[in-house]
């Protein structure tokens, strides 16, 4: 058993059993510290997710560690780390800076872990309920506020409708391919035209499950009120971590076992990823709370980089790596302008609230305008480039309705990313807003808009990167 493959989820999940030990009997308030503590155990496990050696599996082949999980990894790593580093302030203001919230954030990412390096369908599940059990707790963590516990309540429903149905499909696979194994399942699957229809109805079935977790429509109905109803930190990190690891599993499952099935899961992802774009883009138009319209933006990146999977090819997979590193850093960028967003010790978030904000505070005005040019695919920001990167290879493999789908879509959705920056620019004044105390705001934003305006210039790291992934997926 080569379980020295699995050091960064052990590491993980020890520091994350030692944190809560040690919050339970440090006797003052240990937020700020447990939190610290949480992020530098999280950069650790990135250092051992960069070290440890890929092309290999545990676990009785359970478990697989290869390019693909290693990128997806440090990218959900880095997504969790920022995010903790976003709710300090909140936090504290808010009167919710209890430990047991990094703590979760560590145990949710250890189960996205799991997810991302799942070869089998039992362990896959396993890693996608530690996640869950995390994230719902996660999402009612502020118990004073009737908000966050009813978009608690409808999390953990409807999560648990998606589990159900993810686990009806997997036992269908199982009974008609008699394993449930990555391995064996692309073995018994060689002749597609020889797969039993029951199986393809269990396929059916376990996308469905996914589709829910990375928020596809149309299991895309928990969003728009998780998303307002969480206290802001934790909506940035169910919009970034999470969804990350969601897509590497869906991506991992329909090219690892059921690689030869193309034809049948390929009209699923296809039908979901127009249905996302189409939503995300003409229902956001008449969004005024900011959260609510990052809820269904969300929707709509989700459903262009499903473009890029459709395709079916390692191009097709690099794109999508691509498109998801780089909707991260602006998703995170973004929620860290709306933590910003404070007057008087209130915390805003309808978009009016934005109104001539460019004259009392010009650079987060500049930095959340350079986002929403992004989010839109304003060339030569990095957002143009994520679409670019997606569009090309479903042209090249025939899919010329779906990139149409997504190029006229992307234009319908630049107008409320539009209208943001036509309100923070055009409008009067109302007030300005409050300074972050914490410098961790502030120095996420900049490093964010940084990294969106200066993609262009060195791109090679992340490309080379994304390609070493995905060629590893195809077993290149």
């Amino acid at each position: 058993m080569n379980w020295t493959l699995a050091a960064p989820e052990i590491v993980l999940g020890c520091g994350a059993m030692a944190l809560l030990m040690l919050g339970v009997f440090l006797r003052q308030d240990p937020f700020r510290q447990i939190s610290w503590q949480a992020v530098a155990v999280l950069v650790v496990t990135i250092i051992l997710v960069a070290e440890t050696p890929a092309g290999g599996n545990a676990f009785g082949n359970i478990f697989v560690v290869d390019h693909f999980a290693q990128y997806m990894k440090i990218l959900v790593l880095s997504a969790s780390a920022l995010s903790i580093l976003l709710s300090l302030d909140y936090a504290e203001r808010e009167q919710m800076a209890r430990f047991e919230f990094p703590v979760l954030m560590l145990f949710a990412t250890l189960g996205m872990l799991a997810m991302i390096s799942a070869n089998d369908l039992i362990s896959l599940y396993l890693g996608l309920e530690l996640q869950s059990l995390a994230l719902y707790v996660v999402a009612a963590f502020h118990r004073d506020s009737v908000r966050s516990t009813e978009a608690g309540l409808k999390y953990f429903v409807l999560g648990a409708l998606s589990s159900g149905m993810l686990v009806y499909g997997a036992s269908m696979i199982y009974g008609f391919a008699g394993t449930t194994g990555f391995a064996g399942l692309a073995t018994a699957l060689t002749d597609a035209a020889a797969a039993p229809i029951g199986l393809i109805v269990g396929l059916v079935f376990l996308l469905a499950g996914l589709a829910f977790k990375v928020s596809a429509v149309p299991f895309h109905m928990w969003v728009p009120d998780v998303y307002e109803g969480s206290p802001t930190p934790v909506t940035a990190f169910f919009a970034a971590a999470p969804k990350i690891a969601a897509v590497a599993l869906l991506t991992r499952v329909v090219v690892g076992p059921f690689g030869h099935l193309t034809a049948d899961w390929q009209q699923v992802i296809v039908f979901i990823s127009i249905a996302s774009m189409v939503l995300g883009s003409v229902a956001g138009i008449a969004q005024r709370s900011i959260k609510r319209l990052m809820a269904y933006s969300s929707i709509g990146h989700i459903g262009y980089g499903l473009v890029g999977l459709a395709a079916g090819t390692a191009a097709g997979v690099r794109g999508l790596l691509i498109y998801m590193s780089i909707y991260v850093v602006m998703t995170l960028g973004t929620f860290g302008c709306i933590l910003s967003m404070r007057r008087k010790g209130v915390m805003l978030e309808q978009i009016s609230d934005l109104a001539g904000v460019s004259r009392s505070n010009p650079l987060f005005a500049a930095a959340l305008a350079l986002f929403m040019f992004s989010m839109a695919g304003i060339p030569p920001l990095a957002g143009f480039f994520g679409k670019l990167y997606i569009f090309l290879p479903a042209i090249s493999a025939g899919l010329y309705t779906l990139a149409v789908i997504g190029v006229v879509t992307s234009v319908v959705g630049a107008y409320y990313y539009l209208r943001v920056i036509k309100v923070m620019y055009f409008d009067e004044l109302k007030e300005g807003f409050e300074p972050s105390k914490g410098w961790e705001i502030p120095w996420i934003m900049a490093l964010s808009a940084l990294a969106i305006l200066l993609f262009f210039i060195l791109p090679g790291p992340l490309f080379s990167a994304a390609q070493a992934a995905a060629t590893s997926l195809f077993g290149g």
